[in-house]
């Protein structure tokens, strides 16, 4: 795993809309601007738009279905994004057991 952030695949999961969007893609094996848009309080327009973002950063590929194109999510890619999520996880709690460790010395300097 690398120890790099990708910051636009972060952005992209950011967003709260997007998150549902890969939850209902997830949960039924992909869909389209227009299935989508209709289980989200959004446009259409709004939903592809989010969809070419998670399409760019690799978290969604799309496929010709009819006259729409139909998008399903690249799980490697969603791994990737948990994986990075949990190493930044890791890094805050050391980060804030030391914070920690660090003010219980200074208050048991002030105690004495």
């Amino acid at each position: 795993m690398s120890d790099t952030v990708d910051d636009e695949l972060w952005s992209a999961v950011g967003d709260p809309t997007r998150r549902r969007m890969l939850d209902l893609m997830l949960a039924e094996g992909g869909g389209t601007a227009t299935t989508l848009s209709e289980r989200l309080p959004v446009t259409r327009q709004a939903v592809a738009k989010h969809l070419q973002l998670l399409e760019r950063v690799g978290l969604v590929h799309s496929a010709a279905s009819g006259r729409e194109r139909r998008f399903r999510v690249d799980e490697g890619q969603l791994a990737r994004a948990v994986e990075q999520l949990s190493s930044v996880t890791a890094a805050w709690d050391a980060r804030l057991q030391r914070i920690k460790r660090i003010a219980e010395a200074i208050q048991r300097g002030q105690g004495n």
